[in-house]
């Protein structure tokens, strides 16, 4: 009986978990997913771009959500949320399916495709031992640049930051918006500052309140704004119109093999490294790497990634990937997979009561961003800066997050100019003061300058 325990164990880890609260887990859970929640609304929109059917498309993200949520907590036991990625979706829609003119039942297969092959990376350690062979402070360098990543994603939601051809970016005007999110902040802060529980959700929920009473008085204003008050409460779409319809007939016709084969490439590239970084910058931030600086799991947590993009695809939606909002239910208290589950469970609830979720406004999940980027930049502080092959890399990784607005493109130019950085310094430095370089590193930063000139 007790090998058979073990065995249950090892194969679900989060039944190993003791003096777990699930209160607090349950309570990280909700905070993660109202912060991730937009999804249900932002990826029908995009898809839908492509002909792809709107509320079955509602559907399919919630259940697609839903399945690697539950994923990552039973076999990884890691509080994470899983969702169809930001970036990856606009990508399938405007650049494979508008621009590449390929339809998205092809593209779906791509997506699926690239899927399985994740699968196989992670069962030969692949995606594991790119994750463990990323030095501690790069890792550090990682977790700060994702602060400054959402806090900048939370400002420009709020539109305080708004888009400048001039200067890239610029300072916004102070709008309903802003109001509404300063008011966000200022709880979080207040809540945090009293040593009160639950300071992010109650940011959110006062900042959603005011905007819906916004909303009330000045519908086509708010409505110009993004906001809008809960459409009903109960609604239900079928996913029949997208799910299963994964088309290969396209990749048979030899003028199409080669487009193909790039797009599954960018699909791998852009996924593989966003969920790295995530893994690496929030497992950093909750203090959750073991004493090597490596993620717990992480061969479970990549796996998880990656049969959810599978089913996914089969499900009818673009890739499905970690979120780095999981950080804000990680700050709240999160530690363990029952988060993840929790996260998991809402998003299926969500496909019956989609109108409420669906209406909570960007300008209420952007005191979450902010507050939780000003966490994490904090880590900065354990890299060392003062070390210029170590600093420099680090800050790159850091302000490329930024200006890129990609995890994935922060990482690679991170890696890239740590490994050219540190070759040459060893080329000319003695035995003795050379700088350790992995192996892998040094396929990455190949790999990394082989896809920057070709794709």
């Amino acid at each position: 009986m007790n090998s058979e325990m073990k065995a249950i164990d090892r194969l679900f880890p989060i039944l190993s978990n003791k003096d777990v609260n699930l209160k607090r887990e349950a309570l990280a859970g909700l905070t993660t997913f109202l912060t991730m929640a937009y999804i249900i609304a932002v990826n029908p929109i995009t898809l839908s771009a492509t002909g792809m059917n709107a509320g079955a498309l509602v559907t399919a993200t919630c259940l697609a959500a839903a399945l690697g949520c539950l994923l990552m907590g039973l076999l990884a036991n890691l509080p994470f949320g899983l969702a169809s990625g930001m970036g990856l979706n606009a990508f399938f829609a405007y650049t494979i399916v508008l621009k590449g003119g390929v339809p998205w039942e092809v593209a779906l297969s791509a997506v699926f495709v690239e899927g399985i092959i994740f699968i196989f990376l992670t069962l030969f350690k692949v995606r594991e031992a790119v994750v463990n062979s990323i030095p501690l402070n790069m890792k550090h360098a990682v977790t700060a640049g994702i602060g400054m990543f959402i806090a900048f994603l939370g400002l420009k939601s709020t539109g305080l930051i708004v888009a400048n051809e001039a200067t890239l970016v610029s300072l916004g005007h102070i709008s309903p918006t802003v109001v509404f999110a300063t008011v966000g902040i200022i709880v979080i802060a207040i809540f945090e500052k009293k040593g009160l529980k639950g300071s992010i959700l109650a940011g959110i929920a006062i900042s959603s309140i005011l905007a819906w009473i916004y909303a009330a008085f000045n519908p086509e204003l708010a409505a110009k704004l993004g906001i809008f008050l809960p459409n009903g409460v109960f609604k239900y779409e079928s996913i029949a119109p997208i799910a299963g319809k994964v088309d290969f007939n396209y990749i048979f016709h030899p003028n199409n093999i080669g487009n193909f084969f790039v797009v599954v490439c960018t699909l791998l590239f852009v996924d593989f490294f966003d969920t790295v970084g995530t893994l690496v910058g929030v497992c950093s931030q909750a203090n959750m790497l073991d004493e090597d600086g490596n993620v717990p799991n992480v061969g479970r947590a990549l796996m998880a990634d990656a049969l959810a993009t599978t089913f996914g695809a089969l499900l009818g939606v673009s890739t499905v990937t970690t979120y780095v909002e999981s950080s804000t239910g990680v700050l709240a208290g999160g530690k363990t997979g029952y988060t993840a589950i929790t996260v998991g469970i809402l998003f299926l609830i969500s496909m019956f009561f989609s109108p409420i979720f669906v209406a909570i406004p960007a300008c209420a999940t952007a005191p979450a961003l902010i507050y939780v980027g000003y966490l994490m930049i904090s880590s900065i502080h354990s890299i060392d800066i003062h070390n210029v092959t170590e600093g420099l890399p680090a800050f790159i990784t850091m302000i490329s997050m930024v200006l890129t607005a990609s995890i994935g493109d922060g990482l690679t130019l991170g890696i890239l100019s740590y490994v050219i950085v540190n070759v040459i310094y060893n080329i000319f430095a003695k035995k003795e003061e050379r700088e350790h370089v992995s192996w892998v590193m040094v396929i990455l930063a190949i790999l990394f300058l082989a896809k920057l000139l070709l794709l």
